[in-house]
């Protein structure tokens, strides 16, 4: 088999953790490659994620490392994260725990499918989220103006700060500050969270990932999309955004843990 293994490389440790998951995965038999960031940090020679062929992989970080690399990754390839950040609800295991279970990976691992969503905009994708997207204005404190629209039927209208479409896993992301609820990362659907909407009746909406959902901007105000906090798109003001579940989801490897026992500890940590 073989790993790809990221770290952040504004952290010493981080990165000296990666080379003990490196001398791991060898004697295990497991050949193992740095993405070039990490490989530059550490004075060696990696390859692009999205150039790499790998098994598995393996990331020391946060939420933003982890996020960052499933964008860049050709081809979807399982990964477990290392939890070096803050919260790290992507990550599975604590730097702790993680070098034994890590140990056991060349024997073989289960996986788990994490829906993802593409935003689609005349045509064109312009990129695909595993947390969230989010419409927002590039004037602060100017509030836009948005249509909800399921299966071609106007479901809602309201103006806002801005809109958060979230998958199940962003749940417990941008999306639970903004006030929406924690989703189980198994169901399919789109929630919709308005950022500090004008009308208190304005509420979020978890919406079946099976019906025809679009976003319509009507504004005077230019907007953004950012999408995992990696990627911004200039929208203008008058446009409409298609939101579908995106056929190939995000892949992690199952370290047989509770979802809602791991949201109950690091919500207790926070």
């Amino acid at each position: 088999m073989k790993a790809l293994i990221v770290s952040r490389i504004d952290n010493r440790d981080a990165l000296a953790f990666a080379l003990k998951i490196q001398n791991i995965l060898e004697q295990e038999g497991c050949s193992t490659v740095f993405d070039s960031d990490t490989a530059a940090a550490l004075h060696m020679t990696g390859t692009p994620v999205q150039n790499v062929v790998a098994d598995f992989g393996i990331i020391v970080g946060g939420d933003g490392t982890i996020l960052r690399t499933i964008q860049q990754l050709g081809t979807q390839i399982p990964v477990l994260g290392i939890n070096w950040g803050e919260v790290g609800f992507l990550a599975d295991l604590e730097p702790s725990e993680a070098l034994d279970f890590i140990k056991n990976i060349p024997s073989g691992f289960m996986v788990e499918e994490r829906m993802r969503i593409a935003l689609v905009k005349e045509g064109t994708c312009l990129g695909v989220a595993l947390n969230e997207a989010l419409i927002v204005t590039t004037r602060p404190a100017k509030m836009l103006r948005f249509t909800i629209v399921v299966d071609n039927v106007a479901a809602e209208r309201f103006r806002a700060d801005g809109l958060l479409i979230s998958t199940p896993t962003g749940s417990t992301a941008y999306a639970m500050s903004a006030g929406g609820p924690i989703v189980d990362p198994r169901i399919h659907g789109f929630l919709l969270v308005p950022l500090a909407p004008y009308m208190l009746s304005s509420r979020p909406h978890l919406i079946c990932s099976n019906r025809d959902l679009s976003i319509r901007l009507e504004s005077s105000k230019s907007a953004n999309l950012v999408i995992d906090g990696q990627q911004t798109f200039e929208l203008g003001t008058l446009t409409t955004i298609d939101v579908m579940m995106f056929d190939k989801p995000a892949l992690f490897i199952d370290v047989k843990r509770n979802f809602f026992e791991k949201v109950d500890d690091k919500l207790r940590h926070l």
